[in-house]
């Protein structure tokens, strides 16, 4: 059964994280803090020989990988691939407002008026639900839109990924949370992924194993 590594990394900080705004399909630049997160995740992965780098195909994703990748100069000639199936899940109506006000929004429907509070009670499957139901144009995924997304995604990876390769992938914190808490649930403690944290999985061709989540002390 064919095996490999991928490291999960959150991009930068971007000027929407910044200012607490609902970042999903939406996209904002990079902020300098965000630029060094990205730095930071490529030195403590600069030890890792890489076969490829995948990222989802939005602007804060694939500068945090270039970003990344000049940490170690035998990234040069890696191959840089952009998957949407590793977007961050789609807020619809919500996306740029305010995220105090969409989970005050959504929570409506069920009494309560924040995140912690809602996906402690929901967990993040149940709340994608609530915040596509809540959106006034549909355009918000569930969660059987997201992971149908998300599993494309992954089979794509194995599709392309040789037994006891390396890769890299930059994604999105509410995306790679969600992974972690559908394969590793006892590691998601409810804190929210670390812009530039590292996500260390072992991909076989039917499951996912988490060997640690959310890290910014990674030494390779």
């Amino acid at each position: 059964m064919k095996k490999f590594t991928a490291y999960f990394v959150r991009h930068g900080q971007t000027m929407l994280n910044h200012y607490n705004k609902v970042q999903g399909w939406v996209d904002s630049p990079l902020t300098e803090k965000g630029r060094a997160d990205a730095v930071r995740a490529g030195k403590q992965l600069s030890n890792v020989k890489l076969a490829a780098a995948y990222s989802s195909d939005s602007g804060r994703t694939i500068e945090t990988s270039r970003l990344a990748l000049r940490q170690n100069q035998d990234n040069v000639n890696i191959v840089s691939y952009q998957y949407p199936e590793f977007r961050e899940q789609c807020f619809g109506y919500f996306e740029g407002n305010d995220g105090n006000q969409m989970w005050q929004f959504v929570g409506a429907q069920v009494n309560l008026t924040s995140e912690s509070d809602i996906l402690g009670k929901y967990g993040l499957e149940r709340a994608r639900d609530l915040i596509r139901k809540a959106d006034l144009y549909e355009d918000a995924e569930d969660d059987a839109m997201f992971w149908k997304r998300l599993d494309r995604g992954f089979d794509k990876l194995r599709a392309n990924t040789k037994d006891g390769e390396s890769v890299l992938v930059v994604s999105h914190g509410m995306t790679i949370r969600s992974i972690v808490d559908r394969y590793a649930p006892k590691l998601d403690e409810g804190i929210p992924t670390i812009n530039g944290s590292i996500t260390k999985l072992e991909i076989t061709d039917d499951d996912v194993h988490v060997d640690f989540f959310n890290r910014i002390d990674f030494q390779s």
